[in-house]
């Protein structure tokens, strides 16, 4: 029963610097552009150029 003197506090700090770490995130801009990390997964750095021409 003691334990959960421990876990209580633990679980509380834990959920809050989880929470402190997703607001940075949110401020901080790493949640801009969703589409296009997931576009870059499909293409090569070889296809850099030929995308960029495609751009054009």
């Amino acid at each position: 029963m003691t334990i959960l003197l421990f876990l209580i506090p633990a679980a509380l700090g834990l959920g809050l610097l989880g929470m402190f770490a997703f607001l940075w995130a949110l401020k901080s801009g790493q949640m801009d552009d969703l589409e296009g990390a997931g576009r870059r997964v499909l293409f090569d750095d070889a296809d850099a150029e030929l995308r960029e021409r495609s751009k054009e």
